[in-house]
């Protein structure tokens, strides 16, 4: 019997933006460790340079992250996007606790079936998207992101959690932190959001 992958169609206009989020294996805080986040970082970096996606807001929780982007491609590959972010981050967070005898490795490694297991350091699936497009959604999409931290009480302000875009955007995108993943303006023809 092949194995059952679940699909998610993506339905998208040109000129959406697209809001992720995605979980760690389990809800576990596993982006508490700044080597595993700056991999992150670096991941989604390199994925929306690939995938034509500019990455408007974001934040790293200790279990999820939340990223809003603005496709630019034709057709965007969001399956392709995600794995280029997911994978290579896995495949860092293996190799180190592989190489440290970890003990979080056994509770990261899953039988899948009789005599194969997995590691998983992502929650499979593909997490939660939506498109945005009206200004009201946008907004209201960049404010629940950069509060994350602050409704978890892990900060008392959006700007004091350091994974996030919340401090690009105080400083009117004029401070970037080359250990965060590249953020975009919107562009012109956006009209309002390109000030954003």
């Amino acid at each position: 019997m092949g194995e059952h992958r679940k699909r998610v169609k993506h339905l998208h206009q040109r000129g959406d933006l697209h809001e992720f989020t995605f979980s760690c294996y389990r809800r576990l805080p596993l982006l508490t460790n700044d080597t595993w986040r700056a991999a992150l970082s670096d991941a989604i970096g390199r994925a929306c340079e690939r995938f034509d996606f500019q990455l408007v807001a974001f934040v790293f929780m200790p279990e999820h992250v939340h990223l809003l982007t603005l496709p630019t491609g034709e057709e965007p590959a969001f399956d392709r996007f995600l794995a280029m972010i997911k994978r290579p981050v896995s495949a860092a967070v293996k190799s180190v606790l592989l190489q440290s005898d970890s003990p979080l490795l056994a509770k990261l490694t899953v039988r899948e079936r009789p005599g194969k297991t997995a590691f998983r350091f992502w929650q499979e699936g593909p997490g939660y998207d939506r498109n945005l497009r009206s200004e009201e959604a946008i907004l209201a999409s960049i404010d629940y992101i950069h509060a994350n931290p602050v409704r978890r009480r892990l900060c008392r302000q959006p700007i004091d959690w350091f994974w996030s875009s919340a401090a690009w955007y105080a400083a009117d995108g004029e401070v970037q932190d080359p250990q965060l993943p590249p953020l975009s303006r919107l562009p012109s023809e956006f009209g309002w959001r390109a000030s954003r």
